[in-house]
Formats: structure tokens, sequence, C-alpha cells
């Protein structure tokens, strides 16, 4: 798959794209990113992409017709239809299944707004999805296009040490949509805090109990809307509604 990203900042990406595990998705091109300077495609000495917001009012707006130039050179090296993504408040929020989908595509073209925002002109004619992180706001979409980016990339075949480590990742339908249970390692006391014994047991099914109810009760607590969706869902068995009863 292909994601050309339109940025003011395209230095913000070279760091993330050659470190991590999710390198490797990069370098292989399974995940091919390449990166489009809004500069090389605005006019004047000063390569102006922004200017005053008709109305008045605080900050900067993104101008229409740089933009409208850097994706139209993206458009013509593409020769394809891939949606054009702008990161915004009032997109929908990214999740799971979003990523799920995003991950089986061809791609897309992520533009990164900046300042107060693009000129509505630009959206309305060219923008077909916003996404959003969350109910906050980032200075600019680079690191949301980079959250997309690498949520994608860890859902590759060979990109992960564990090719089946992402199937127990919090909200993935393998676990039901559930948050994942806490995780242990060496050495088996810390500070006097002890694994739970049920991990060292090497009872297999025993451990797979106590790791599902560990997700039912982290879940109920923290998320349960979740826990909500499974149950319409039909994922909880008998002995999860026991369980949840006791909590």
């Amino acid at each position: 798959m292909r994601f050309d990203v339109v940025t003011l900042f395209p230095e913000l990406f070279a760091p993330f794209l050659t470190a991590g595990v999710t390198r490797r998705a990069y370098e292989t091109r399974q995940v091919d990113v390449r990166l489009w300077p809004l500069r090389d495609h605005a006019e004047g000495n000063y390569r102006r992409v922004d200017d005053r917001p008709f109305g008045g009012g605080p900050g900067m707006v993104m101008l229409a017709e740089p933009l409208a130039r850097c994706l139209a050179a993206v458009k013509a090296d593409r020769a394809d239809t891939a949606p054009v993504v702008l990161f915004s408040p009032i997109g929908e929020r990214l999740d799971h299944a979003g990523v799920e989908r995003w991950s089986a595509s061809a791609g897309a073209i992520l533009l990164c707004g900046r300042y107060e925002g693009i000129d509505q002109r630009f959206i309305d004619t060219h923008v077909d999805v916003q996404l959003s992180l969350g109910d906050f706001v980032l200075s600019g979409g680079e690191v949301a296009a980079m959250a997309l980016l690498d949520a994608v990339a860890r859902l590759q075949p060979g990109v992960l040490n564990d090719a089946g480590s992402h199937q127990e990742d919090s909200f993935n339908p393998a676990l039901d949509g559930l948050l994942d249970c806490p995780h242990y390692t060496r050495p088996e006391e810390w500070n006097g805090l002890k694994v739970p014994e049920e991990l060292l047991s090497g009872h297999h099914a025993r451990i797979a109990a106590w790791r599902r109810q560990q997700r039912l009760a982290i879940t109920a607590r923290h998320r349960p809307d979740l826990i909500a969706s499974a149950r319409q869902a039909g994922r909880l068995t008998r002995a999860d509604e026991d369980f949840l009863r006791t909590l």
C-alpha cells in the first residue's frame, strides 16, 4: 500500500520511518510512505502557504492554492483514485476497526494541516475523509498521520517479531474487543511484588483463564462500554458473565 503525506514539516517523519520495529514495513515498502513538502508547491520569494483569516481572529489559515497544486502533483504521480484524508477535530474517531480497514486498503493521500486550519473551500472541493484521534487539538496533522501509519504498519505480515502478537492487542476482535491483560517478566519478585501465581504454574488452561478474567476485569473497570459492546455482539460466555457478577 502507498501513503502520500502532504506536510509543511517532512523532516518530522525521518526518525519515525527509520526507528522501531515498524521500520521494516517502510524499508520493504509494504507500507510505501512518500513525503510531499507543501512549500515546494507555493509561489513567490517566501513560498507562502498561509494568510490571515477573513473576518479577523487569531492565527493564520492555510491557503487553498498551494494545497491544490501539491495534491494535483500527488494524484498525477499515483495515477489512481486514492482517498484524500484530512486529520480534523470533526472527523470520525480512528479506532481498531478503522485501522484494520486502512491496513487492507491500497493507501491514501494524507493531508497534515497546520495553524488555525485549512481554507474551507479546499476541504469542500478535495477532501474525501476526515479522521480524528480524539477530543483534543494537535499543533499539526503530522502526529496524527504518524499514528495512522504506525498502526497500519504493525498489522502487516512479517513486521512484528511474533506474527500473531497483534492478535492479542487491546480492542482486537480476537480478544472480543476487550482491553489486554497485565504482563510480567523477570524477576519473579520485584520490590516485594510477586508475579501472579497463575502465570508461574505452567498450566496453559489456568493461565488462559486468568488472562481472560483479567481482561474482563480491566475492561469492566476502565471501559465498561466495551463490555456492553461485547455482550451485545454475543461475545461473552456464561463463564464470563458469572465472573463479571463477582466484581
